[in-house]
């Protein structure tokens, strides 16, 4: 949801949880100037920030942050409270899942028209329509139960989608932009705010759901995006940019990227799956308060976070080693699903202890596959032909999260059509099939294409003896 080149210091320690690459750390080519063509001193922008990119980087965080924090804060207490305005858990799974959905159709446009738009707009207004939004939702108690109810949760996280979709995918732009030659450092170490507010969310919004009930939680957090608007007008720099011809599907219908979309689409889909069902579960099972219910996310969303510098770290300096980390990780992720529930057929009786310990061993494993995707898809770009600048990351960036958010729609929607007909930990263990295609997948794709390298590597050294040896039966001949 980037790898350093090697030459460069980095500003900040700490690899990224959705990373991406620059094109001389993958040994693709060499490093382009930036897009103004202003030269830059060798490694000047390495050992200091300027007073643009300092405000650039808290910008970012600060939307990192948020809108982590806003998304993350419906887990614990929205499906009980769904339920008791008359829906099932169906429509629960399909209220969390439409907000991926239109995250999906919007982060496909608005990636695309990125530099028409204009980077610093589409940023600023996406927080806007994110803060006004995430206080509408905290009004929804008060509307009456049954449709009305239904409907307007369906609007108001349709909007929230896209002011979400328009200020994350500027986002990583702007930021590529500001930091031409140690984007991946910048947005690793940014991507530590992400990770804050999603191991933060769920706590406190189940904290204040339950000491103050349903709107507060929604109202100060809409709030404080509200307040961070202003302050982000004045902070964020105006980028312009070179449009670029190229396309979403010329890039989305490489060989490679398209197993590297259905990772993305599988880790998204069982992280999405928990989200309408498994407060249900731990409610309905372990007999938690609501506010104990957050503290249980946390075991997922900690071990993502601190686990994330270690495997960017790796994933960064040994660049070879993300094909295993990509095929490994899903297939570890498949277990953990499997055993979460854990599956009826191994007949063993959950606990609360193993429940968490499972959560965390699966926030690793969703991070040693969600890592090395991001630049993968570059290294496959710049490989075929795809010229760096904003345009092209506004179409990476686009595609990653509407990748993911396809898979943010189907894991809760099937989530929770499954967990209302075969129960939890059926559901689960069907969710982790996802994780399973993906891997085996990914890893044959990376056999087959180590047998072609090898197989072409072959032929290019034996080339050179046959035109020695065809030289000489020419000269013996005249």
């Amino acid at each position: 949801m980037r790898p350093l080149p090697e030459e460069a210091v980095p500003v900040i320690a700490g690899p990224p949880l959705f990373p991406m690459g620059s094109r001389t750390a993958d040994g693709a080519g060499p490093e382009r100037p930036p897009e103004d063509g202003t030269p830059e001193a060798p490694g000047e922008e390495s050992r200091r920030l300027s007073r643009q990119q300092l405000f650039t980087m808290l910008a970012a965080a600060s939307i990192n942050f948020s809108s982590m924090i806003c998304y993350s804060i419906l887990g614990p207490f929205f499906p009980g409270e769904a339920i008791k305005k008359g829906a099932n858990n169906t429509v629960v799974g399909l209220i969390f899942g439409c907000f991926a959905l239109v995250n999906f159709l919007t982060s496909l446009i608005l990636g695309n028209y990125l530099t028409v738009i204009g980077a610093k707009f589409m940023f600023v207004a996406g927080m806007f329509v994110s803060g006004c939004v995430t206080i509408l939702f905290g009004m929804l108690d008060k509307v009456p139960s049954g449709p009305i109810f239904i409907g307007l949760c369906f609007l108001v996280r349709a909007m929230d989608a896209i002011g979400f979709a328009a200020a994350m995918t500027a986002s990583f732009s702007i930021l590529a932009k500001a930091f031409p030659s140690n984007i991946a450092t910048v947005l690793g170490s940014l991507e530590i705010f992400t990770g804050l507010g999603l191991v933060l969310g769920p706590p406190l919004g189940g904290f204040l759901y339950q000491s103050f009930g349903y709107e507060i939680p929604f109202v100060t957090l809409g709030c404080l995006v509200l307040v961070l608007v202003p302050v982000n007008m004045c902070l964020l720099p105006k980028y312009d940019s070179i449009p670029s011809k190229e396309s979403f599907w010329k890039l989305f219908l490489l060989p490679k990227v398209l197993f590297l979309c259905f990772t993305i689409f599988s880790l998204s889909a069982c992280l999405g799956f928990l989200d309408p069902t498994m407060s249900l579960f731990i409610l309905k099972k372990f007999k938690l308060p609501a506010g104990y219910v957050g503290l249980v996310f946390l075991g997922l969303a900690l071990s993502y976070s601190l686990s994330s510098p270690l495997l960017g770290l790796l994933s960064d300096k040994i660049p070879r080693l993300r094909k295993w980390l990509l095929v490994s990780g899903g297939l570890i992720t498949a277990l953990c699903f499997f055993l979460l529930g854990p599956a009826p057929v191994l007949h063993i009786e959950s606990q609360l202890w193993m429940f968490v310990l499972v959560l965390v061993l699966l926030g690793f494993s969703l991070g040693m596959s969600a890592i090395p995707v991001f630049p993968e898809i570059l290294q496959c770009a710049y490989e075929n032909g795809f010229e760096e600048g904003l345009s092209l990351l506004g179409l990476v960036s686009g595609l990653f999260n509407a990748m993911w958010s396809l898979g943010a729609f189907i894991g809760p929607t099937l989530g929770g059509f499954l967990n209302e007909k075969l129960g939890f930990e059926w559901a689960s263990a069907i969710q982790g099939g996802w994780a399973v295609l993906s891997g085996l997948a990914t890893g044959i794709f990376y056999i087959a294409e180590a047998t072609r390298k090898s197989s072409s590597s072959s032929q290019l050294q034996n080339s050179p003896s046959d035109n020695e040896e065809r030289t000489h039966l020419l000269g013996s001949e005249t």
